[in-house]
């Protein structure tokens, strides 16, 4: 390898931001080159959900402007999907036959929204890129109907988005609760409760069994009827795009498999971001597709190769905006059957936090508008503090005071 390697990412987004900003914060002198396959750089994707299909507005949506490039040595090539990785030649062979030298890869490719099997046409939508945002945001308009199939963060947040911007809005998902899966049931029933009262019309806990789009609707089937809306948003999960890694030949399970440190079966080959299988300390081999889990990946990614072997070990931390509220959660992957479940505050009144405890220590958290609770429950995990259940339901005990309390050894 050079003295100075090249350092190419293979996609244009948070990963990639996130790598060019920390290797040129450590020093890392070599060249950067980000490759994406859509016509812009890197922007906010969890926005497309939540600003901007709101209003439009790009108020902070880009993540790296074309001055910052220049003045860092970082390349950024849009429109340039990536064929393979030739480790051996020390190159990345793009789409249209030709090649970028490349003596260190971070893949990061993301995903792709999963889709209806033969359920396609106008009416049908799905949200993963910047033009997909602008166009549902059309759709969201005063006198529609908009569908959305899938009750989880993604189709929560369209939901309230319709209703905000003045559509009517038909949530269809298996479970009861809606994000109990991903929340728990406390924080699930009371964001159920919410989008009930903001007038989302939810249809829970029963399958769809068929969808029909036609040239002026959509007709959702389910054990009640027949649902016709104008638009139908598909919220169903994403899809790792591990086809660049397969043909580079790299380890693929459930996305691309890397250590804890992001590196993928090739060793100068790393993963981040919704594509990688990562193996964490407390959760083992986990695949997550949240944007602040990225963006620690790539910024151990980035550690290692400036010199300073690194590994991703914290919490997973993730918020979702639902109406007003805010609602964030972290380390949820940990949580087990038999855990303590432990609630402070008043969630009835979309105001409080749960926690999940195991054998006198912090497991996992979830809020809504507590977001300083979910910031000393990451201290709580990350220090391993004895805590006990009536401390943490105790509206009195200030949590930080936890803290004090087990550097005191009390």
């Amino acid at each position: 390898m050079t003295a100075d390697p090249t350092l190419v990412v293979v996609g244009a987004g948070h990963v990639a931001a996130s790598v060019a900003r920390a290797l040129r914060r450590r020093g890392f002198a070599g060249p950067v080159v980000l490759l994406g396959d859509e016509p812009v750089g890197p922007y906010q994707r969890p926005m497309l959900s939540k600003e901007r299909l709101a209003d439009g507005g790009d108020a902070g949506l880009w993540l790296l402007d074309p001055e910052w490039c220049a003045a860092h040595d970082v390349t950024l090539r849009t429109g340039s999907p990536v064929e393979r990785i030739s480790a051996g030649t020390a190159e990345v062979l793009l789409a249209d036959g030709t090649s970028v030298p490349a003596d260190l890869v971070v893949l990061a490719t993301g995903g792709r929204p999963r889709r209806l099997p033969g359920v396609d046409g106008d009416r049908v939508h799905t949200i993963r890129t910047l033009a997909d945002s602008d166009r549902l945001r059309e759709r969201l308009a005063p006198g529609r109907r908009i569908g959305v199939l899938g009750g989880g963060f993604l189709g929560t947040e369209i939901a309230a988005a319709a209703v905000t911007r003045g559509a009517e809005a038909v949530l269809f998902d298996l479970d009861p609760v809606l994000l109990a899966r991903a929340l728990g049931s406390e924080i699930g029933s009371a964001v159920t409760a919410l989008h009930r009262s903001r007038g989302v019309d939810l249809r829970l806990g029963r399958p769809v069994t068929g969808v029909h789009a036609r040239p002026d609707g959509v007709d959702v089937l389910t054990g009640a009827g027949t649902e016709t809306v104008d638009d139908l948003v598909v919220c169903i999960g994403i899809e790792p795009n591990t086809e660049v890694a397969v043909r580079s030949g790299l380890v693929v399970g459930n996305g691309v498999e890397v250590d804890a440190a992001g590196r993928t079966s090739i060793p100068t080959v790393f993963a981040a971001g919704d594509v990688a299988a990562h193996d964490h300390p407390r959760y083992g081999r986990v695949r997550v597709e949240h944007v602040d889990v990225a963006q620690q990946q790539a910024a151990a990614i980035a550690k290692t190769v400036a010199g300073t072997p690194a590994a991703f070990a914290d919490p997973h931390w993730f918020w979702t905006d639902q109406f007003e509220l805010n609602v964030q959660g972290l380390g949820l992957a940990a949580v087990r059957p038999g855990d303590e479940v432990v609630p402070r505050g008043d969630l009835a009144a979309l105001d409080g936090t749960v926690f999940w405890l195991r054998e006198g220590r912090l497991v996992a958290a979830a809020s809504v508008e507590r977001g300083e609770e979910i910031s000393v429950a990451r201290e709580l995990i990350d220090l391993e503090v004895a805590v006990r259940a009536e401390q943490l339901a105790d509206e009195s005990v200030e949590l930080d005071g936890l803290l004090e309390l087990d550097g005191a050894g009390v």
